[in-house]
């Protein structure tokens, strides 16, 4: 089974949480951070662009969640719940190697809404 996470990719989204964790604790703006990992279903219409994970519930992670009924939506979820999701075949959910992120999460959340669906 392959690995949600990598481990360089894991160490970003521990930096993203510390520093959106430190944001809050200052009362400044939370930062837009760039999606560091898509998960997607092959056999469903499941997507996730994780941003960040909670450095003291490193299982807890806040990204961009499309369970394919037309309303991605931003919130938190977590990385055990992720993997335990099947499709309609029973696939396990895929980390999307080719994933590049090339805007902030917001923009992603954005044009998102926009089309009723993930759109990375």
């Amino acid at each position: 089974m392959m690995k949600l996470i990598l481990d360089s990719q894991f160490q970003k989204l521990i930096e993203q949480g510390r520093a959106t964790s430190a944001a809050q604790l200052e009362g400044a703006d939370e930062p837009d951070h760039m999606p560091v990992v898509k998960f997607f279903t092959p056999d469903a219409n499941c997507a996730w662009l994780i941003s960040e994970l909670d450095p003291d519930d490193p299982d807890l992670a806040f990204g961009l969640c499309d369970l394919g009924f037309g309303c991605p939506e931003l919130g938190s979820v977590r990385i055990s719940e992720i993997e335990s999701v099947r499709g309609a075949f029973g696939l396990p959910v895929e980390r999307d190697r080719h994933f590049v992120a090339d805007r902030s999460l917001s923009a992603y959340a954005d044009l998102a809404r926009a089309n009723g669906r993930i759109v990375a």
